[in-house]
């Protein structure tokens, strides 16, 4: 990991921040490698239950660094090289099995919207403000923005985001489905690490099945993924968690849950 990217983990919560604020944390070659380090860090520390991605100063991510595509004549050798597993970088690069929120503090815009949408939860502040501008600068948002982003809103939202190429903020974003919640500034943090602490407080076992099975099943047909939920229900009714839920409720106490 490298200063671009911070990271901070207690009690079962990583908290990632995008710490390139004079340049409104957009991705740069050393961020995109930076963030996927995290994400690995996040994948293999069994302490971590779930994690948060944020960002420092007025920003989310305001997509790729352009300065650095212009300086290097070449930037990312692919428009979706910031996300492909061959650079090592990006948040796409490495499947994490644990919930991901992103607590958008500021510009979501082009890769970093992109980015966000990887996320399993999404929530942001009301001085958020997002966008696809991409069309607008003659490229292709790379990030899987066009592929997305019709999963999650209605297709003519999704094509008037994609094609105008215009921000809009994060009651719009709230009002399309974008996002799930919006706070004040002062609040997001608090507010997102409250869900994360309530994830983590749950069945490790069971959260990343939900979690898998919510991330699959927009890419099977309604039969397969829902004999896929029947094999992860199986598997989570084999573990000890799922034995404690129950005792605990009726032994009238707060169940301990261990990820076994």
């Amino acid at each position: 990991m490298n200063e671009t990217v911070l990271l901070d983990v207690a009690d079962g919560v990583a908290i990632i921040t995008l710490n390139r604020p004079e340049a409104m944390n957009t991705m740069s070659r050393e961020l995109s490698e930076g963030l996927a380090d995290a994400m690995r860090e996040v994948r293999d520390n069994d302490a971590v239950r779930v994690a948060v991605l944020t960002g420092n100063g007025r920003a989310f991510c305001a997509g790729a660094d352009l300065r650095e595509r212009n300086a290097t004549g070449r930037g990312f050798s692919s428009p979706a090289d910031v996300f492909n597993t061959s650079t090592g970088g990006g948040i796409g690069a490495v499947d994490t099995k644990k919930p991901i929120i992103a607590a958008i503090n500021g510009y979501c815009l082009g890769g970093g919207f992109e980015m966000s949408l990887q996320c399993d939860l999404r929530i942001a502040s009301e001085a958020a403000t997002f966008g696809l501008p991409e069309i607008t600068y003659g490229f292709f948002p790379g990030g899987g923005g066009p592929v997305r982003l019709p999963r999650f809103i209605p297709q003519a939202l999704a094509a008037e985001i994609v094609l105008l190429g215009e921000r809009f903020d994060a009651a719009t974003a709230l009002r399309y489905g974008v996002i799930s919640r919006v706070v004040p500034p002062d609040q997001l943090m608090d507010t997102a690490h409250a869900m994360a602490t309530r994830i983590a407080g749950f069945a490790p076992v069971a959260v990343r099945a939900v979690t898998e099975l919510m991330r699959s099943q927009a890419d099977l047909p309604l039969d397969r993924a829902l004999r896929l939920g029947s094999s992860l229900r199986w598997i989570v009714g084999q573990t000890e968690d799922a034995k404690e839920g129950p005792r605990a409720f009726v032994e009238k106490r707060a169940p301990q849950f261990k990820g076994q």
